[in-house]
């Protein structure tokens, strides 16, 4: 069953990331990416307020990151745009604590995760994972962020 995930609630609700911080989203993309190589698993991450909007270079084969344009929807609508249009609802879990999108997932007999649950559950995987498993550091990103910001 693919994750569908209301990107800014988790982050908001997960010790560890924050909504302050301006990588929080490449983080919590990390972290799906990482859970769901160890689950053979797909998922959909939705953010608000990205510029222009829609599938972002975050996105991998396995993880698919969406922004919502600041202009024209919010990524509760998009969530439950997904929700309404999934040809296999019991097939999905949907990461929110949005009450709104609970209830159309669950309208839709969609399994229903809370955003803090599945927080909890990223970062002792997270926590987990043998270092060579982990990939590239912050400080490695850090790095080669500088090193093509030069040229």
């Amino acid at each position: 069953m693919p994750y569908l995930i209301d990107g800014h609630n988790v982050i908001g609700q997960t010790r560890g990331l924050s909504l302050e911080d301006p990588d929080d989203e490449s983080k919590l993309v990390r972290l799906v990416r990482q859970l769901c190589m160890r689950e053979r698993r797909a998922a959909t991450i939705i953010f608000d307020g990205g510029l222009p909007g829609g599938v972002s270079d975050l996105s991998t084969s396995d993880v698919k990151v969406i922004f919502a344009s600041e202009r024209h929807t919010s990524a509760d609508d998009l969530i439950i745009k997904r929700i309404n249009a999934e040809k296999n609802p019991q097939g999905m879990i949907v990461i929110t604590s949005d009450q709104k999108i609970a209830d159309a997932a669950r309208g839709k007999r969609m399994t229903v995760r809370s955003s803090g649950e599945f927080g909890k559950t990223l970062m002792r995987k997270s926590a987990a994972t043998p270092e060579k498993e982990k990939g590239v550091s912050a400080e490695e990103v850090a790095e080669w962020e500088d090193i093509f910001k030069k040229k």
